[in-house]
């Protein structure tokens, strides 16, 4: 959702009564008509004002919405003491005079702008032509740039025809009706109402009878302190949008530095140390090389002190790649070539490929292969569920764990295939991979235009910061946690996340990120 489009949703809610709470004991909206009511017959009675033609009542069809109890349906006559607009014609004009002769179009975001072209009059044109504006005075554009509106604030002005004056009374907060006239609901009253082919123009009759939906004195100005504290986030949030962004993807970055290196979450003596984690995953993978499911490879060397890049928590362990998990990079790339590629059937096998794994989809592509040229040379490149197959050329890295009910299939030649030792928790090896080993892989690769992953004797000498499994849990628990937090502000910045309870999450979330980590 735009910023212009997330400010009418929230005006919508202010005026519909849904932005702040109701208060019972606030006065009625009903008794404060009442006492204006009597202010403007004393005004008239004092000939201050003229009395104007009564106006019809609302009719039930034209209640756009159901209003809170406590509130009134008025036109916005009712509610002001004076409607009017300026002048039908040219001042004189005057180069070094005070005061300006303003339209509609110095109306600005309720502000009176002075532009470059704006005209000077003499204090004798202002005299003339003045009105009786006040402090409780909106000025609102009716002809060209019509709804524009303005407050008044002793500013030295003359108003041209096509900016129009309402008086409010002050038991009416300004503020409140000013977000008023920024609704669609009012926004569409006036287009029903204009007149004018090449410029538009709304007249004064048809300003005087829109009509208003008004709450009591106290909730009014609750609402334009609520309207006002978010338009100031929205408004934040779009200068800094591209910073925003930034500083989440720093704070993910840190987020996952903490966790690999025991900064995270608080260790718990009681969990079962890593090296004992260690031994069971090293009796575990003898007895798969027993039954000759896996194949016994060569040692890896002991891990020297140069290589240990950051100091671990007692109970954790420093270890090799090629310790806790066996590994399987696709087939040379003349074992599969399109031209052994045949149309599915219930004797093929599926080919997987890259885009699976980027994608994190199993059903993407459509290469197969026959069950017999599967079972005579790509018997060993099967893949099985659980298995997490990773993308190794151009876009290196990317992890995906094959779920239960996958097509039977082997792994292409951009692919390997890892499976991890039980003992180590799935999703925080993955998160160890994807935030340091890739980049590790990223440096160490061949190649220069196409980034690979790295060799085997490379790749399983790699470092890993072994938590005990416990432990390994808890940090997903908490990576989890603050990831869904930094993933509500990044979708509000992208404006998928929309209306007021967007802007709230946006506060709510980057400061619960920053607690948590």
């Amino acid at each position: 959702m735009r910023v212009d489009e997330l400010k009418n949703k929230i005006l919508q809610l202010a005026i519909q009564g849904k932005l702040v709470p109701q208060d019972p004991n606030d006065e009625p909206a009903s008794v404060l008509l009442e006492r204006i009511k009597k202010e403007k017959e004393q005004l008239i009675k004092e000939k201050k004002i003229k009395k104007e033609k009564p106006l019809p009542e609302i009719s039930e069809e034209e209640k756009a919405f159901e209003i809170p109890e406590g509130w009134e349906w008025v036109r916005a006559e009712y509610i002001t003491s004076k409607i009017g607009d300026g002048l039908h014609g040219t001042p004189k004009y005057c180069n070094d005079g005070e005061y300006y002769f303003i339209n509609g179009n110095n109306l600005v975001d309720d502000k009176i702008k002075i532009k470059e072209d704006t005209k000077k009059v003499s204090y004798d044109e202002y005299f003339k032509y003045r009105k009786d504006l006040n402090e409780n005075t909106i000025l609102i554009s009716i002809n060209g740039t019509i709804g524009n509106t303005a407050f008044y604030n002793k500013e030295k002005v003359v108003l041209g025809k096509s900016a129009a004056y309402l008086n409010v009374f002050n038991k009416i907060t300004k503020g409140y009706i000013a977000k008023v006239f920024k609704t669609n609901f009012i926004i569409k009253q006036i287009n029903t109402e204009l007149t004018g082919t090449t410029i538009k123009n709304l007249s004064l009759k048809a300003l005087r009878s829109l009509i208003i939906p008004l709450p009591p004195l106290q909730e009014q100005k609750r609402i334009v302190a609520k309207v006002d504290e978010l338009f100031s986030i929205i408004d934040k949030l779009g200068e800094n949008k591209e910073a925003l962004s930034k500083n989440i993807d720093i704070t993910r970055d840190k987020v996952l530095q903490l966790a690999i290196q025991g900064k995270l979450v608080p260790q718990d003596p009681d969990d079962e140390p890593a090296s004992v984690l260690l031994e069971k995953i090293k009796k575990e993978k003898e007895q798969l090389i027993k039954e000759k499911k896996i194949k016994k490879e060569k040692l890896l060397p002991e891990i020297s002190e140069e290589e240990k890049a950051f100091e671990i928590p007692e109970g954790w362990e420093w270890c090799r790649l090629g310790e806790i998990g066996s590994y399987k990079k696709g087939p040379f790339g003349s074992t599969i070539t399109k031209s052994m590629f045949v149309p599915k059937s219930e004797n093929t096998i599926k080919v997987y490929e890259q885009k699976n794994a980027i994608n994190k989809n199993w059903k993407l592509g459509d290469y197969y292969v026959t069950k017999e040229y599967f079972e005579s040379k790509l018997k060993g490149f099967e893949v099985f569920e659980g298995d997490i197959i990773v993308s190794c050329a151009g876009t290196i890295g990317e992890t995906y764990i094959m779920p239960k009910g996958i097509e039977r299939g082997v792994i292409n030649q951009a692919l390997m295939k890892m499976n991890i030792f039980d003992g180590i928790n799935i999703d925080y090896f993955l998160i160890y991979f994807e935030s340091i080993l890739k980049i590790t892989a990223k440096e160490s690769s061949k190649g220069s235009a196409i980034k690979n992953i790295p060799p085997f004797d490379i790749f399983k000498k790699m470092l890993f910061a072994l938590p005990p499994l416990q432990e390994q849990k808890r940090i997903v628990a908490k990576i989890d946690e603050i990831m869904e937090y930094l993933d509500k502000l990044q979708d509000l910045i992208d404006g998928k996340s929309s209306g007021i309870e967007g802007v709230q999450a946006k506060e709510i979330a980057l400061s619960k990120a920053e607690e948590l980590v």
